[in-house]
């Protein structure tokens, strides 16, 4: 594995954020916890990947195992909530994640699950290797170097690859429902959001754009009351980015 400093990369983990998240690694699968938002997001997220990874590979959307003989790197993988659904589309998954909390409690579900993913602590600017598909959910509003960390991204993208994240935008509906409903009534641990870190699809895009990638699909996430979270064309609140190589 070749280090950050070997690289001349800055190293994007921010030491208290990864704290912040290690201290989640127990209860993280847990649907009712701490994370319980997180397992709520996972099913929108799926229909998300698996509607990009299909129309990128041509796929008919009726197959169980898309990901059949690709590799796929989750970066900020957390516990493993979304590299075991890669694992059971196909994929050989890498799932690395800042917090060694957070790689431990993964590596003991999915041992417990069967599922063979090969999970490491640290950050993507030490991490060698390309990938068909590189996933960073919920995950760039808490680097410490946002151009950086997408410049990492997309130095472990294959040359066919599809890039895949998501985070909140910055406007005044997440500040409302994220830190000022969500953090302020419990729903999420406090402090788990800065909504200054937050990104807009316009500011991602151009980080993108700097890194070699272009950006081909753009969708929103929403969520209400009655329904939950669900793929939406709004991007006020959260929202997805797919980029290829340019």
């Amino acid at each position: 594995m070749i280090l950050a400093s070997d690289r001349n990369e800055s190293a994007t983990i921010d030491p208290r954020e990864a704290a912040h998240f290690g201290t989640m690694a127990a209860d993280w699968w847990n649907p009712k916890g701490s994370s319980a938002p997180l397992h709520q997001l996972n099913p929108p997220r799926l229909r998300y990947i698996r509607d990009r990874v299909d129309t990128h590979w041509h796929g008919d959307g009726t197959g169980f195992t898309p990901l059949a003989g690709r590799t796929a790197l989750d970066v900020g993988c957390g516990a493993g909530l979304l590299c075991e659904p890669l694992a059971r589309l196909g994929a050989s998954v890498t799932g690395i994640d800042a917090a060694p909390e957070n790689i431990a409690a993964a590596e003991i579900h999915a041992a417990q699950s069967g599922l063979a993913i090969d999970y490491r602590a640290g950050g993507v600017e030490g991490l060698d290797g390309q990938f068909d598909l590189v996933t960073s959910l919920e995950v760039i509003e808490h680097v410490s170097d946002p151009a950086g960390f997408v410049r990492g991204l997309a130095r472990v993208l294959a040359d066919n690859g599809l890039l895949i994240l998501s985070t909140p935008n910055r406007t005044p509906l997440s500040r409302l429902a994220m830190i000022t409903i969500a953090e302020g009534t419990g729903r999420i641990p406090r402090g788990t959001h800065d909504w200054n870190k937050f990104l807009t699809p316009e500011e991602l895009t151009a980080l993108l754009r700097d890194a070699g990638l272009h950006v081909v699909h753009t969708q929103g996430l929403g969520f209400s009351p009655a329904t939950g979270f669900a793929l939406s064309d709004s991007t006020s609140l959260d929202y997805f980015l797919t980029a290829v190589k340019a």
